[in-house]
């Protein structure tokens, strides 16, 4: 990748003022004045590229690798050839992320589709009613609500759909084709492409002649400071609030029902399915395609590993992984055993061929 026009280049940051940014140690004040522009693999960086690495089996590859700065612990220093600056860090891949987000800032939301400088689009629909901020941006053919709220240095992509009385706060991204209804936003929350948020959730009682729709009354609460991926869905509650605590991040296609409630600075990643009315504590991390059953509870710190099935409340500070989910150590044990056995299985039915 030669070029990049969807995110170009800075003009250059100095090594020594990206070290301090970083909290990070320049290995040799001389390099302070080599210029950063952008990030990269090791394999492909090039001039005004930063790398990093995490382990020794980069060696090789750092050889040939024409990057002006490689990020790295203490500890590997050594495998860094000497024709290239060293940053150190106690955590690289943290200050990695932080060294992206400085020299691609535009990045780190959903880019806008409208290059234009007026506020409100003449396509947008804003209902008189809404009280919008000074700063506030409103791209082509979005549609804000009677006596919606929106704050300061928020963005409303193109197409989107902000319901009657929901209140944005400041500094918010809702990218294009999103739809928000029903749903109190804090403040610098991001919600990409195509996310909804605020419909409905799946009720029903079963009566004599069908399936009897049970009305959703409930809100949607996103605190401060929460990413909300692509084609997300986040269902109101029932009678009660669907809540998500600050700084927590959900990735694309993840299906939250209603009444759920999910704490501070969680992670939670693609395909992931919360059944209504399930509690997840602060900092847990969910891995892909896991199913989490309704009206349990998911303790503080918890890990869960990808593809997992949990159907019972989990411990606060467990890993758990399997279908069932179990604990992790147990779910990896009982996965070697069924190799080993079905290897034997197979040796013993070649020998007998």
């Amino acid at each position: 990748m030669e070029q990049n026009n969807f995110f170009p280049p800075r003009d250059g940051v100095k090594l020594s003022e990206l070290a301090q940014y970083l909290g990070a140690e320049l290995a040799d004040p001389e390099n302070g004045d080599t210029l950063i522009r952008s990030v990269s693999p090791v394999s492909r960086a090039k001039a005004g590229d930063l790398c990093y690495i995490i382990s020794r089996r980069s060696r090789a590859e750092l050889e040939t690798c024409r990057a002006s700065a490689v990020l790295c612990e203490p500890a590997i220093r050594a495998a860094v050839p000497p024709h290239i600056p060293v940053l150190l860090s106690k955590n690289p891949h943290a200050a990695f992320a932080m060294a992206g987000g400085h020299l691609h800032p535009a990045a780190l939301k959903p880019l806008a589709t409208m290059s234009s400088t007026a506020e409100i689009a003449a396509t947008a629909a804003v209902d008189p009613t809404a009280r919008l901020e000074p700063g506030v941006i409103v791209e082509p053919l979005a549609v804000i609500g009677a006596n919606a709220e929106i704050g300061h240095g928020t963005r409303i992509g193109a197409g989107a759909l902000i319901g009657p009385g929901v209140k944005i706060g400041r500094d918010c991204t809702i990218a294009g084709g999103a739809s928000v209804i029903c749903a109190l936003l804090g403040n610098g929350v991001i919600v990409h492409n195509g996310a909804r948020i605020g419909q409905d959730g799946f009720g029903y009682a079963p009566g004599p002649r069908g399936m009897i729709k049970i009305v959703q009354i409930g809100r949607v609460i996103i605190q401060d400071n929460v990413e909300i991926g692509a084609n997300t869905t986040i269902d109101r509650g029932t009678m009660d609030d669907t809540v998500v605590g600050e700084g927590t991040k959900i990735d694309n296609q993840v299906q939250r029902g209603h009444n759920v409630r999910i704490g501070r600075h969680c992670a939670i990643v693609s395909q992931v399915g919360i059944a209504g009315s399930a509690v997840i504590g602060n900092g847990v991390q969910i891995g892909g395609q896991t199913g989490i059953n309704g009206h349990i509870t998911i303790g503080d710190g918890v890990q869960i590993a990808a593809k997992s099935g949990v159907i019972h409340s989990i411990p606060a500070g467990e890993r758990y992984g399997g279908i069932p989910a179990r604990p992790l150590k147990d779910f990896l044990r009982e996965s070697a055993e069924i190799m080993a056995r079905a290897s034997a299985r197979a040796h013993k039915t070649g020998d007998q061929e």
